[in-house]
């Protein structure tokens, strides 16, 4: 019997994922049977079978890439050096995941998708896990960020880095939901916006 390649393995699995994420983000996760994935990915159940016992599992592997490819996206930035602002690091990273074509949905079912994936921790220890490791270390990686603003002069040291880490990150959370949610939110309108805020002046009191 021939071998099959590992690029063969790897195509079928991605082509499970892909008919898979379309079912969900159309359907929803509880929405979306095994036989839906099976008509979309276009294979039959062995062959699913083979890569995935079952939903849960194909759920738990979209998390993850999507989860990775997120963090992929904003270590690839951040590696710029100097690094970008964190106006134009968001821009960047947000407008280029989005129109990526990520699991192959457009813009908004990708949105859509990943706000069900959050959603789903909240029922799920499993995913629950997956989305706290990809939390730390996108933590981790905007504190090394602010680190380096800090380093070349663009940034004050009064404030503790993970704190800023948590507001970024809750910036671009609040991009995608709102791009889930109303769809053509524009990054450059992000961008812009937090530019704005950036150059805010304080106000001295007493």
């Amino acid at each position: 019997m021939a071998r099959v390649s590992q690029e063969h393995l790897d195509a079928r699995r991605r082509q499970i994922l892909d008919g898979a994420a379309r079912c969900f983000a159309r359907n929803g996760f509880h929405g979306t049977s095994m036989q839906d994935v099976l008509k979309e990915a276009g294979l039959s159940a062995g062959a699913v079978y083979r890569y995935f016992p079952g939903k849960e599992d194909i759920i738990a592997a979209i998390t993850e890439g999507t989860f990775d490819t997120i963090r992929g996206a904003f270590e690839e930035a951040a590696r710029t050096t100097p690094p970008p602002t964190p106006d134009a690091l968001l821009r960047q990273v947000l407008g280029g995941l989005l129109a990526g074509g990520v699991w192959g949905l457009e813009r908004r079912a990708f949105a859509a998708l990943v706000v069900q994936l959050w959603s789903e921790t909240l029922r799920d220890e499993r995913l629950a896990a997956l989305l706290d490791e990809g939390y730390t270390a996108m933590r981790g990686l905007w504190a090394e960020l602010v680190d380096a603003y800090r380093a070349v002069g663009t940034l004050a040291g009064d404030v503790p880095s993970d704190h800023v880490a948590r507001t970024m990150i809750a910036t671009a959370q609040g991009f995608i939901l709102q791009e889930a949610l109303f769809g053509d939110v524009r990054p450059d309108v992000l961008e812009g916006g937090l530019r704005g805020l950036m150059a805010m002046k304080t106000q001295k009191t007493g």
